[in-house]
């Protein structure tokens, strides 16, 4: 997992959260049921609904991640995708947000699937791990990587199940869930100009977003 999201400030504005962030925030729609799964400190719950009037639910594993979400006024409970989504009913939400977090799940097929029942669109980011200097890492230092999205080394990560960006979409193909949008991003979350599922994209995109649904949503 990449480093947790910034607390947010009644003060803030938009270019004071993660670009990544305000991508996703700019996809979801004013007023909508919306759930963060891995929320952290609940920036992207904050900004929502601050700016956006989303009614918004947020699950952190951490305590110390929850506690922060209640001390800012936050309904975020201690959970685990991996065992608690199945709780949720379906079409539950408008949308629901998986940042940086399925590589650290145990079942993330599992989880996918959980997250196109329980809403109308699933946000789904995560590092590739098919990115041209994780590549070079392996086959030159012949050692498990480390970059500023893959920063922890092996024997600390909390990244469980590493993917690359082909590896997802045939995933997504293989449970029947329809893409609706796919953006490749660079190191800092900001959008590349080429197609996220082609050749550049696997190779030069550090992270990726996607859009989901369930197929007949």
């Amino acid at each position: 997992m990449t480093a947790p999201d910034d607390i947010i400030q009644s003060e803030q504005r938009p270019d004071t959260i993660r670009v990544d962030l305000r991508l996703i925030a700019d996809m979801v729609d004013p007023g909508s049921r919306m759930l963060d799964i891995g929320c952290s400190e609940g920036t992207l719950l904050a900004y929502l609904e601050r700016h956006k009037n989303v009614d918004g639910r947020g699950i952190e594993l951490s305590m110390a991640g929850v506690n922060t979400c209640v001390r800012n006024g936050l309904a975020v409970i201690q959970g685990d995708a991996d065992t608690d989504l199945k709780d949720y009913p379906t079409g539950a939400f408008d949308w629901v947000v998986l940042s940086q977090t399925l590589q650290a799940t145990r079942r993330p097929r599992a989880v996918l699937e959980q997250l196109v029942r329980i809403s109308r669109r699933a946000v789904v980011s995560f590092p590739n791990f098919a990115h041209w200097r994780v590549r070079l890492q392996l086959a030159i230092a012949g050692r498990m990587p480390v970059t500023g999205t893959l920063p922890f080394h092996w024997y600390d990560t909390p990244n469980i199940h590493h993917c690359t960006i082909k590896d997802f979409v045939e995933t997504c193909r293989d449970a029947d869930i329809v893409i609706e949008k796919a953006i490749p991003l660079n190191g800092r979350g900001s959008p590349l100009a080429f197609s996220a599922t082609g050749s550049l994209a696997s190779l030069f995109a550090e992270q990726a977003l996607f859009v989901l649904r369930k197929n007949g949503n």
